[in-house]
């Protein structure tokens, strides 16, 4: 009797390890003349419980359902982060291709000659200054920029990095300047006279910004269209003529899709750009879930599905992280609902060189444009911004309420303020019956209080007719985004605080 239980035991075992199958490991291990105590924490059980479900091992080697459970969470997790990573380079290719179809590349200046409204879906956009948005291609060798006096804008690479500013903040002074843009590797002659840019990527984006001026956004674009010239370094002698397309009131998106497409977006700048412009960890999430420069983005159906899946998860981890901010010191004030939109600078670090992941995940998840200017100290330069997406009691703004933000007297800048409302799905400005969902320092009709105070309503329907109202939709959140442009020192010491959005009945 006792053979066969030990033969059994042996059969047992030899199964075990053949099929895959967890076997209880001996109470207590053999006894050898090399033996060594192993610590606590290294040796894995049997089976262990985890959110995946019970994992099986024969002393440590997985079986075979195991492995498929370990290795679907794996990719998994690496296409979420992947996605969350490529959140940047997404949203510049959403832009990128829809700007695109309205001409090629660096001759081809869409500008909105009438201001932005809420027919277009961009990424948080203000509605007070003409923007112009084109793009750049450096594949066939350095280009020349010529841009226009008195506007405020930066280049971006492919990478959605700041590469330098254009403007009243840029190297130019707001005086208007040639900038020698050369692409990435390039080892030619730099001729003087130029503004020289070195970019690590072939394709950037060029935003600027220009003013009105007594309420008339002509002046602005007439410069920008008597100065903007964009031509390859080889052809300065002969430039070729710019196309300015005004695209006030268009109906179209350059918002990133949020489904299996996004993929596709990555792998279109993975294969276009040096895989030197970007660091080896971020490239390796890539690689990991199939998008590789060089070679064909072709996922199976089992990868299919789970890269369809994490950009389900990915977005909705981004909007926990932006609506639900667990960082505290993404809040400007104690115990208030304003936050920043750049936690930890425009680099986005927690400390010089470690990435701050959930602000650079909540500023690329709401905008667009990353410079300096937009979050350092630069007192009567530049903007600064305070974004909210819930009321003082830290609840989310309903369309179907009613509210009330109060501004203090003396609103602390030197050129303009404003405040603008934004839809919480698309992260592009409400669409409403008002044209411009947004009140500011600029409008003429605004109403300020007796002691320069300004108060603001949100909600269906104006409280009054001689009121600062924005209109809201029912069944629909919102966030709004107050800009201060100029700011001055009471922004910078909080002397000067805005007001909680309030319910009001």
């Amino acid at each position: 009797m006792m053979q066969k239980t030990k033969l059994a035991t042996a059969i047992a075992v030899t199964c075990g390890l053949l099929t895959g199958t967890a076997v209880a490991k001996p109470a207590k291990p053999a006894q050898y003349k090399m033996t060594t105590a192993v610590p606590a924490g290294i040796a894995m059980p049997d089976q262990v419980k985890t959110r995946l479900g019970t994992l099986k091992f024969f002393d440590g080697f997985p079986d075979d359902a195991s492995v498929e459970k370990l290795y679907d969470n794996l990719d998994f997790q690496r296409a979420v982060q992947a996605y969350l990573l490529a959140l940047p380079a997404v949203s510049q290719v959403a832009n990128r291709n829809e700007i695109l179809k309205l001409g090629p590349a660096n001759t081809t200046v869409p500008i909105f000659e009438n201001r932005m409204d809420s027919k277009s879906l961009f990424l948080t956009p203000n509605t007070e200054t003409p923007y112009s948005w084109m793009w750049l291609d450096l594949k066939d060798g350095p280009i020349v920029l010529e841009t226009p006096p008195k506007v405020l804008g930066a280049i971006n690479d492919m990478w959605f990095r700041w590469v330098v500013d254009i403007g009243l903040t840029g190297p130019d002074k707001g005086e208007g300047g040639k900038y020698l843009i050369l692409p990435p590797g390039y080892n030619g002659d730099i001729p003087e006279g130029y503004i020289v840019v070195k970019s690590p990527t072939f394709s950037l984006w060029a935003p600027w910004r220009s003013f009105v001026v007594d309420g008339d956004p002509k002046p602005g674009v007439d410069l920008v269209k008597q100065h903007t010239r964009v031509y390859r370094l080889a052809d300065a002698a002969n430039p070729p003529q710019m196309n300015f397309v005004n695209v006030s009131g268009k109906d179209f998106s350059t918002v990133a899709p949020a489904d299996y497409q996004f993929w596709e977006y990555l792998n279109q700048v993975v294969q276009q750009e040096p895989s030197e412009s970007l660091d080896p960890v971020t490239l390796g999430y890539y690689a990991s879930i199939g998008i590789q420069k060089g070679k064909p983005f072709e996922p199976d159906a089992r990868m299919k599905k789970i890269l369809t899946e994490a950009a389900t998860v990915g977005d909705a981890t981004a909007r926990a992280n932006a609506y639900r901010m667990r960082q505290q010191e993404a809040f400007y004030y104690e115990g208030s609902s304003w936050q920043l939109p750049f936690l930890g600078g425009y680099k986005f670090e927690t400390q010089p060189g470690v990435r701050n992941l959930d602000g650079y995940n909540l500023y690329y998840f709401m905008a667009t444009g990353v410079t300096p200017a937009m979050e350092s100290k630069m007192v009567g330069q530049g903007s600064q911004y305070a974004w909210t997406a819930k009321d003082a009691k830290a609840k989310p703004l309903d369309g179907g309420k009613n509210y009330k933000l109060h501004l203090p007297p003396n609103i602390p800048v030197k050129n303009f303020w404003s405040v603008i409302l934004y839809d919480n799905q698309t992260r592009s400005m409400l669409q409403t019956d008002q044209q411009f969902p947004s009140i500011s320092s600029q409008n003429k009709d605004l109403v300020v209080n007796a002691d320069g105070s300004v108060d603001i309503y949100f909600g269906l329907k104006a409280p009054s007719d001689k009121v600062n109202w924005l209109q809201t939709v029912p069944g629909k959140g919102w966030n709004t985004i107050l800009r201060l442009y100029g700011p001055l020192d009471p922004w910078f010491d909080k002397s000067w605080r805005p007001g909680e959005i309030e319910q009001v009945k």
